[in-house]
């Protein structure tokens, strides 16, 4: 790495003000170390937000499950609260990475990086979250912007996620064996408001599928989806998978999901 200085303060007041001054936030640091490893990355300064208890933590409020943005996914897969409200949220955070990534990485470190290919942003697009911040409350539809992009400004710092609470969901993905990573992931989500389908892992960032959406809107059923085709030229290519694989990929995670809320 390059040389750096760190501060680990203790509360938001002290952190925000680091990062106006510049620093760099670290939540649990799954990309942002392994970048400045390879010097990738080289902020002078790093703000650990892990001592700040008042980013942690889950919470019930009206219809909506708020989970602090410092939270690690090891927490939410085995909270009991997240399991009676939320189960897919609880099933998605248990197959994040590994072990070891799922002990350091968190929900609001997971959510401000915003990689094409992880699951959270997933979740947040189909439940209808709303991203809680040091300024201002940003609806999941608004707050990806493509990719490792966000609707954050500089200096700006992510508090906690609001997920309403559906009256059903499931989060199926086709992991790639090495990473974890999704290759195509699909959150399905059923609620007051209708049906919400949000796919990670098969373009510039997570996106709604509105034909899914459409299809699920008249009959909640895996073979309401069957025939809706995924556009591969909005997929992405790799030596992982081709953009015709994908979306194959999403249509026959559809199917699984809407399978598995039913179930």
């Amino acid at each position: 790495m390059y040389a750096f200085t760190y501060e680990r303060p203790a509360t938001q007041a002290d952190a925000l003000k680091l990062a106006q001054a510049g620093g760099k936030l670290l939540a649990g640091g799954q990309t942002l170390l392994a970048s400045m490893k390879l010097r990738l990355a080289a902020p002078e300064q790093l703000v650990d937000l892990a001592g700040i208890k008042e980013l942690q933590g889950i919470r019930r409020e009206a219809g909506t499950l708020t989970i602090g943005a410092m939270t690690r996914h090891c927490d939410v897969a085995e909270s009991a609260e997240v399991r009676a409200d939320i189960p897919a949220l609880a099933e998605l955070a248990s197959h994040i990475g590994d072990k070891q990534v799922r002990a350091m990485g968190t929900l609001g470190g997971s959510v401000a990086n915003n990689d094409p290919a992880a699951d959270y942003p997933a979740a947040l697009m189909a439940l209808g979250a709303t991203v809680h911040t040091s300024k201002r409350q940003i609806k999941a539809d608004d707050f990806f912007q493509g990719l490792f992009a966000t609707a954050l400004e500089d200096g700006e710092l992510i508090t906690a996620i609001g997920f309403p609470i559906p009256k059903r969901a499931a989060y199926v993905k086709f992991a790639q064996p090495a990473s974890r990573f999704a290759l195509i992931g699909v959150f399905v989500a059923q609620g007051d408001g209708g049906v919400r389908v949000a796919v990670t892992g098969g373009g510039n960032g997570v996106f709604r599928h509105a034909g899914m959406e459409a299809a699920l809107g008249q009959q909640f059923s895996p073979d309401a989806v069957a025939g809706v085709k995924t556009d591969e030229a909005e997929m992405s290519s790799d030596l992982h998978g081709s953009a015709a694989y994908r979306a194959h990929l999403v249509g026959v995670m559809t199917q699984r999901a809407v399978a598995q809320a039913l179930a």
